[in-house]
C-alpha cells in the first residue's frame, strides 16, 4: 500500500531522487555502511518486539524496513523522495514483504499529515535524515500524536563532533573540513543539488523532544569505524574494520565516547 502526501519537493527531496538509483551501491552495500547499520539494526530489534508497528522516518530505499518487515514487525515506511519510495516499493514486491510495509511520500516535516496512522508503537529515523530538518520540535510534536504513551522513538543523526572525520581530514591536510561539523550547520552536494545540514547537540534534540518525549539511552554509532568515505581505504582490509566494529561495540555508550561517533543513536520514550 503507498500513498502520496505533500507533493512539492524540498531541495533534499530533488536530491536524493537523483541518487536514489545508486543509493545502495555507494552507501548500503559499502563495508562502513554495513557495520555501521549493523550497529543500528541491534537496538532496533531489541526496541521494537515482534508485532510492533512501526513508523519510519525517511526509510530511503527501504533496507530498514525490509530488515524489520522479514522479522515480524509492520512498517509504516515516508520519505520525501518520490523516487527513493518506488524503489523501496519495487524491492518490497520482490522480497516478498509488501504486505507488512505502507508506504507514503511525505517529508519528516509533514508527518502531521499521517493522523490516520497513530496509534503507533514507535518510530525511527536511520542515518541522518533528520540533519536535513532545521527546526525540529514540529518534527517531535507530530511524532507525539502518531506514538502511543510508552512507546519508543529512535534517532540515528550526525553527531556535532566525529572524533574519526576530524582525525581523518587532520592527516589529510584539510583543517577547515575537520571542523565542518562544528558550529552546527553545513551544506552538502548530493546528486548535484546542494542541500543544508544541520548538526543538532545531544541536548539541543533533547530539548527539541521534551515537551512529549523523554531521553532515556544513547550510544555512539560509528565511534572507531569511520565514516563512508573512507571506503576505497579500507574496504579491502575487512579485519581491520572488524576490529574497528568491535571497539565500537565496547566503547559506544562510554559516556563522552557516546557523542562523538559519526552518527550518534538516541532513544527516547513516549511520556505523555
Amino acid at each position: 500500500m503507498s500513498a502520496t502526501v505533500g507533493v512539492t519537493p524540498s531541495a533534499a527531496a530533488i536530491a536524493f531522487d537523483q541518487v536514489a538509483a545508486v543509493y545502495d551501491e555507494v552507501f548500503t552495500d559499502t563495508a562502513i555502511g554495513r557495520a555501521q547499520r549493523r550497529q543500528v539494526w541491534a537496538k532496533l530489534l531489541e526496541t521494537f518486539p515482534m508485532g510492533n508497528r512501526i513508523l519510519e522516518l525517511n526509510c530511503g530505499t527501504g533496507e530498514d524496513a525490509g530488515f524489520l518487515a522479514a522479522r515480524g514487525r509492520t512498517v509504516t515506511a515516508c520519505d520525501a523522495s518520490a523516487v527513493m519510495i518506488e524503489v523501496a516499493k519495487q524491492r518490497a514486491n520482490k522480497e516478498g514483504w509488501s504486505t507488512a510495509a505502507q508506504f507514503h511520500r511525505i517529508a519528516n516535516e509533514d508527518l502531521g499529515q499521517l493522523s490516520f496512522e497513530g496509534p503507533l508503537d514507535g518510530a525511527f529515523s536511520n542515518f541522518s535524515g533528520l540533519n536535513c530538518v532545521l527546526e525540529l520540535a514540529p518534527v517531535a510534536g507530530n511524532l507525539a500524536r502518531l506514538v502511543r504513551a510508552g512507546g519508543r522513538v529512535l534517532l540515528c543523526v550526525w553527531g556535532r563532533v566525529c572524533v574519526a572525520e576530524i582525525l581523518w581530514y587532520l592527516l589529510q591536510g584539510q583543517a577547515k573540513k575537520a571542523v565542518r561539523r562544528l558550529s552546527g550547520k553545513s551544506t552538502a552536494t548530493v546528486g548535484g543539488t546542494r542541500i543544508a545540514v544541520f548538526y543538532p547537540t545531544v541536548r539541543e534534540l533533547q530539548q527539541a523532544f521534551s515537551p512529549w518525549f523523554q531521553l532515556v539511552w544513547r550510544q555512539a554509532i560509528g565511534l572507531f569505524v569511520p565514516p563512508t568515505y573512507v571506503e576505497q581505504s579500507i574496504k579491502d582490509h575487512p579485519t581491520v574494520l572488524a576490529r574497528l566494529e568491535a571497539l565500537d561495540a565496547t566503547f559506544a555508550q562510554w559516556p563522552i565516547l557516546r557523542g562523538a561517533g559519526d552518527h550518534v543513536l538516541l532513544e527516547f520514550t513516549r511520556c505523555r
